[in-house]
């Protein structure tokens, strides 16, 4: 529910870009800087930041050479997890 008004002055090409993107999308302009604020100041979900984590993880570069075995993968994660434990 809105329930708060708000008083924003903005320069011409400001203005003239909501304009333009209004009668575009059929969208009124008050909605448009709603949808401006959001995205720039809203709280990301964690939906979001696991989408986040996800593309980096995806964006980051495969190693070279062969595919690692992942049996040998693990088998040195958990080495190194006992090194670890045991450790002083």
């Amino acid at each position: 529910m809105l329930n708060r008004r708000l008083q924003v002055l903005v320069d011409d090409e400001r203005y003239e870009l909501l304009a333009r993107e209004s009668a575009r999308s059929g969208t009124p302009v008050g909605e448009l800087v709603r949808r401006a604020i959001d995205h720039e100041y809203a709280r990301p979900t964690d939906e979001t930041e696991r989408e986040r984590a996800g593309r980096a993880l995806l964006a980051m570069p495969m190693p070279e050479g062969p595919e690692p075995d992942w049996e040998d993968q693990k088998r040195e994660m958990l080495d190194e997890r006992i090194h670890r434990l045991e450790a002083p």
